[in-house]
């Protein structure tokens, strides 16, 4: 995907920073001189998140802090998130659903629970990166790598296909986090890819080979840099936020990530992304939200703060990772990810989750 994400306008972004700017003088208008009652905001949202607290928190503090409209938020992994809203139906409080993952905002979109978003907002972003029917857009883009110890795994014997690690030489020395929403996304993948009985005789072969289970991507970096795990799937970006907590260089943490080559479905690219619930359609403080998640400030925060690619230009790529588009990565369409029923049943039904 050549310069795929570099292809938004910067005028577009500007002209979104420009109506963030914080009110001053008189508290009844807003940057634009706008009184927000007079144009239906009611200056709050309530956004349903499956991205962590810790992680997002900032980034709404900081869209407050520019617009002066408040975000209330419910946490949970992406997956619970999306059947809690698909069990709320249309008596959802949330106006905005972000997930970690598209097949979660497909499975949202696919009840029926989405408003089209506008043109203006979704064209910006890569057509790989959102819905084709406008349902939901991604707001980052993060890489499925094989995080290794390099004391414990030869650069010469990696892998060449995520399959691989099915083989007799990993038998217990791979670390997956089964009920991760990353991870269920690129089990879903490989359904739409290879079919659903190549993915059952994967993930049958991987939990034969006596993996070892984490709960989260974190815990899999933890062990695999302490020697406790050889090698395990995870997303790029966990490298960066642990160096950032440590306030060392990523190369001075003791793992290396391993990009699998050749467009191997190991190299899965999904997206982080909002979709708008049907009753908020035209709440402009919902607008102005997902304007500003693709600003780039928003977009800047998540490259600079998550390491996470951003999905259009202006914003800087993050400092460690190669550039998207200098990978071969599968032609996955991200839209086809939407099955998570099933892909939950087949995770079970291999014997990774008891």
């Amino acid at each position: 995907m050549p310069n795929a994400l570099r292809r938004i306008g910067l005028a577009a972004a500007a002209t979104m920073l420009v109506t963030v700017l914080p009110a001053c003088g008189d508290s009844d208008t807003d940057a634009t001189g706008t009184d927000p009652a007079a144009t239906g905001s009611d200056q709050k949202i309530t956004v349903y998140s499956g991205r962590n607290e810790e992680l997002m928190e900032p980034l709404f503090e900081q869209f407050t802090a520019a617009t002066g409209i408040t975000v209330e938020t419910r946490y949970a992994g992406t997956a619970a998130m999306a059947a809690q809203l698909l069990e709320e139906g249309d008596r959802s409080p949330a106006d905005v659903f972000l997930a970690q993952d598209a097949g979660a905002l497909g499975a949202v979109a696919k009840a029926g629970l989405f408003a089209p978003l506008p043109a203006e907002v979704t064209d910006p972003v890569p057509a790989e990166f959102r819905s084709s029917a406008g349902e939901w857009v991604g707001v980052t883009g993060r890489v499925r790598v094989l995080a290794y110890n390099p004391e414990l795994v030869a650069e010469a014997d990696l892998p060449s296909s995520v399959s691989d690690l099915t083989a007799a030489q990993w038998k217990g020395k791979v670390g997956v986090a089964p009920t991760n929403a990353s991870f269920q996304a690129f089990v879903t993948a490989m359904v739409v890819a290879q079919g659903e009985e190549k993915a059952r005789e994967f993930l049958t072969g991987l939990a034969a080979n006596e993996p070892q289970i984490r709960d989260g991507n974190g815990a899999i970096m933890e062990d695999v840099e302490a020697g406790r795990i050889a090698a395990g799937l995870v997303n790029h970006y966990y490298l960066g936020e642990i160096a950032k907590e440590r306030g060392v260089a990523p190369d001075e943490i003791n793992l290396k990530l391993h990009y699998f080559p050749g467009g191997d479905l190991g190299s899965l690219v999904n997206v982080a992304g909002v979709g708008v619930l049907k009753p908020a359609a035209d709440d402009p403080d919902v607008r102005e939200f997902v304007d500003y998640l693709l600003s780039v400030e928003g977009q800047t925060y998540f490259a600079e703060q998550t390491y996470e690619y951003p999905v259009i230009d202006g914003a800087p790529a993050p400092a460690y990772a190669p550039a998207l588009d200098a990978l071969t990565v599968p032609p996955v369409d991200l839209n086809d990810l939407d099955d998570l029923e099933s892909t939950i049943a087949l995770i079970q039904g291999s014997g990774l989750v008891p």
